[in-house]
């Protein structure tokens, strides 16, 4: 069974870059919802493994990357295809992330 990856801002950009689905998590250890969304987002790593790749970047411990990429607040999942941004959701919606998987990724 798959689990989300805490990843660094170079294995971020180097798996954005690659082929396939990529969904980002980008939270913080003080956020409320963030850690409301971690168990379902851990467990969505692990019924879509094969399928698309789920990882975590804390925004404290890589700041330049989430200003990077316009993170303003958090929970924000981006969702990447074939290299390329194709959405981003606010907030915590588990519900909504796990459709927008499948649509990604089947």
């Amino acid at each position: 069974m798959g689990a989300a990856k805490q990843m660094t801002a170079a294995e971020v950009k180097a798996a954005i870059a690659a082929k396939g689905t990529l969904v980002v998590d980008f939270g913080a250890t003080w956020c409320g919802p963030c850690q409301a969304l971690a168990p379902h987002f851990e467990k969505m790593a692990g019924e879509f493994s094969g399928k698309a790749t789920l990882v975590k970047i804390d925004i404290d411990q890589e700041s330049d990357l989430a200003g990077e990429l316009g993170i303003m607040s958090v929970p924000t999942i981006m969702f990447f295809k074939d290299g390329a941004k194709v959405h981003q959701i606010l907030g915590n919606a588990p519900d909504q992330i796990r459709r927008k998987i499948i649509e990604l990724a089947g």
